[in-house]
């Protein structure tokens, strides 16, 4: 395809040359300069049209050029918006802690959004995992997760009724384990959980603003409380603003217990 030529009258500035080094190739050196040093963390990156009117190229260089960016994790391409920067990464280090404690320690404004709240009967794989009876019914709660105002979770999982009676009269937007602990003494203490990476559908796709089949870090956990399993969460973290770090030992089996060691004799 022909680059573009600049109207009449219209202003050219920073226009690429032909060289030994691809049109696209420079233009991403350039973007990816002014992403990672003139730009703050979720700033928009000017649109495909002025790209390339700046730079004297087709929005086909533009775009390849972009392309090569988003897929390493420096500008992320927002339906309907337009191409950002992206921001840091929330790290998780795997442990059991409340989203909303966790973006708080981070200096992150969290905010929920409930999506579904009501009374059940669970799938069986759920009603296996809290222990229920064939038939007993459980709370289903949905929630999109937010820090400083990017959506940055989706949870949908499922809460022992009988043990947490009345759960969905109360305010479901803070942090569910500070409400189990202050209003019924439960406190999640351990648990098992199962980290996968999936193409997000359509439907989560939307609540988080991404392109559908963008990838997520997806988290399903089960935790329990004194013994009894209260919670059988799934959770869907944008692959771009989410990361995981994992303490490796070689002493570890890899269940996240440890193996005893022997000691020479």
């Amino acid at each position: 395809m022909a680059e573009r030529r600049a109207a009449p009258g219209e202003a050219r500035t920073d226009v690429l040359r032909d060289g030994p080094t691809p049109k696209h190739a420079q233009l991403r050196e350039i973007l990816r300069k002014l992403a990672g040093e003139e730009l703050l963390p979720g700033s928009p990156v000017p649109s495909e049209r002025d790209l390339a009117a700046r730079y004297g190229v087709s929005r086909l260089t533009v775009r390849e050029a972009v392309g090569h960016l988003v897929a390493e994790g420096l500008l992320v391409r927002v339906r309907g918006k337009g191409t950002f920067t992206t921001r840091p990464r929330v790290d998780s280090q795997l442990h059991l802690a409340s989203f909303t404690e966790d973006m708080r320690r981070r200096g992150m404004r969290p905010e929920t959004v409930v999506l579904e709240a009501a009374e059940a009967v669970p799938p069986p794989g759920t009603a296996r995992a809290l222990g229920l009876a064939p038939g007993e019914p459980a709370y289903r709660l949905s929630r999109l997760r937010k820090a400083n105002g990017a959506p940055m979770a989706v949870e949908r999982g499922w809460y022992h009724a009988a043990a947490l009676p009345g759960l969905l009269d109360h305010d479901l937007t803070g942090s569910i384990y500070t409400l189990l602990a202050h209003r019924y003494g439960v406190r999640l203490e351990s648990g098992t959980q199962t980290v996968l990476a999936e193409g997000t559908d359509a439907e989560t796709a939307r609540l988080l603003g991404v392109r559908t089949g963008s990838p997520a870090l997806v988290f399903r956990r089960v935790a329990t409380a004194q013994g009894q399993p209260i919670e059988d969460m799934t959770s869907w973290y944008r692959g771009d603003l989410y990361q995981v770090t994992m303490q490796l030992d070689r002493n570890s089996d890899g269940s996240g217990h440890h193996r005893p060691t022997r000691r020479p004799t």
